[in-house]
C-alpha cells in the first residue's frame, strides 16, 4: 500500500457535525466566567447569542451579549417557530434563534449555550443527539450569595429573589450529562475543556468515520 493512498484519505475528525454545549447553573455559580474563558481559548466554538426582552445592563452590547428586542417582536419569533427554546425568567423573556445555530452546527463548529434548565429541556426535545449538557454548582450557598452580592449588578431585592430561586434550579442537576462544582475556575475550565474534547470524538459526530474505516479495510485486502 502506498503512502499516498493513506495520506490522501481525510481523517474522520476532519469532518464532523458541530455539537450544542449547554452550561446551566444558578445565577452566580460562574457559568458566564467559564463561558467567556472557553470561548477565548477555543476557536471551534461560538456563543449562541440569545434574544431577550430585558433592558441592557451597563457595559452590555446589542448583538454581542444579547439581541435586545421588545415583547411584540419576541412573540412574533415564538409564533414563527424561529426559536429553538424560550423561557420567561423574572418577567423577562429569553430565547435562542434557530437559524444561526443550525448554520453553525452544519459548518462543523460547536455552539455554546448559557441557558437555564427549562431551555435545556426544550433543546433536548428538539435535538438531543446534538446536545451535551453541563450543570455548574457553587461550592456552597454562602459562596453563591457572596458572588451575587459582590458583582454589584443587581439590587438587594433581586439578589434575594435569585437566592430563593437557586434551590429549585439546583434540583435539576440530575437532568444533565455532566456536573461541575465550581470551587476553582481554572480547574473547572480544564474539566469543561476535557468534556468538550471527548464529546467531539464521539463516533456519531465523526461524519467520515465509516468511509475512512472501509477504505482502510479495502487497502488491507490488497
Amino acid at each position: 500500500m502506498s503512502d499516498a493512498a493513506t495520506t490522501s484519505r481525510r481523517l474522520p475528525h476532519d469532518r464532523r457535525r458541530g455539537l450544542m454545549l449547554v452550561l446551566s447553573s444558578p445565577s452566580g455559580a460562574g457559568k458566564t466566567t467559564l463561558s467567556r474563558r472557553l470561548l477565548a481559548s477555543d476557536d471551534d466554538i461560538a456563543l449562541s447569542v440569545s434574544v431577550t426582552t430585558r433592558a441592557k445592563r451597563p457595559g452590555e452590547v446589542d448583538g454581542v451579549d444579547y439581541h435586545f428586542i421588545d415583547k411584540p417582536a419576541f412573540q412574533r419569533m415564538v409564533d414563527d417557530d424561529a426559536l429553538l427554546e424560550h423561557a420567561t425568567v423574572f418577567e423577562n423573556s429569553y430565547g435562542t434563534p434557530r437559524a444561526a445555530v443550525e448554520a453553525t452546527l452544519a459548518s462543523g463548529r460547536d455552539v455554546l449555550f448559557d441557558i437555564d434548565w427549562q431551555g435545556t429541556q426544550q433543546l433536548a426535545d428538539r435535538a438531543r443527539d446534538d446536545l451535551v449538557t453541563v450543570f455548574i454548582l457553587p461550592p456552597s450557598i454562602v459562596e453563591l450569595e457572596r458572588r451575587l452580592t459582590t458583582r454589584a449588578q443587581d439590587s438587594a431585592e433581586v439578589v434575594a429573589r435569585r437566592m430563593a430561586k437557586a434551590a429549585d434550579e439546583m434540583s435539576h442537576y440530575a437532568e444533565y450529562d455532566y456536573v461541575l462544582v465550581n470551587d476553582d475556575v481554572d480547574r473547572s475550565l480544564a474539566n469543561l475543556e476535557a468534556i468538550l474534547r471527548a464529546e467531539r470524538l464521539r463516533r456519531k459526530r465523526q461524519l467520515g468515520l465509516s468511509g475512512f474505516v472501509n477504505g482502510m479495510r479495502e487497502d488491507a485486502g490488497r
